[in-house]
């Protein structure tokens, strides 16, 4: 991959997942990766597992999040930090929006 230094959003795809989640990949590079995530309220991440470590920063709403069986409730400026392949899982309580940071880069995520 080569190294890329600006990520302008008005440039960037805002995809549908469908669920009421969209996901917009912003930076990235072959070992570390941005994504905005918007979730409408009652929109479920379901639990799954990935071989990336992840830090997800809640920009806005609130987010039940359920990792490696213990769930909490977050909300804007909180954080959380998902080491490899722990289960892991959101339901957005109120309509809001995620950072997630990957490392390495999410390939599967990219066109």
């Amino acid at each position: 991959m080569s190294i890329r230094n600006y990520f302008l959003s008005s440039e960037l795809e805002l995809e549908d997942l469908g669920g009421g989640i969209k996901r917009k990949i912003t930076a990235h590079n072959d070992n570390l990766m941005c994504v905005e995530v918007h979730f409408e309220e009652g929109a479920i991440g379901t639990v799954h597992t990935h071989p990336h470590e992840q830090i997800t920063y809640i920009i806005s709403g609130e987010f039940e999040f359920e990792i490696g069986g213990i769930k909490q409730l977050l909300k804007a400026g909180d954080t959380t930090f998902k080491q490899a392949n722990i289960p892991h899982g959101a339901i957005c309580k109120k309509a809001g929006v995620l950072l997630d940071i990957f490392t390495p880069c999410r390939q599967d995520f990219l066109k």
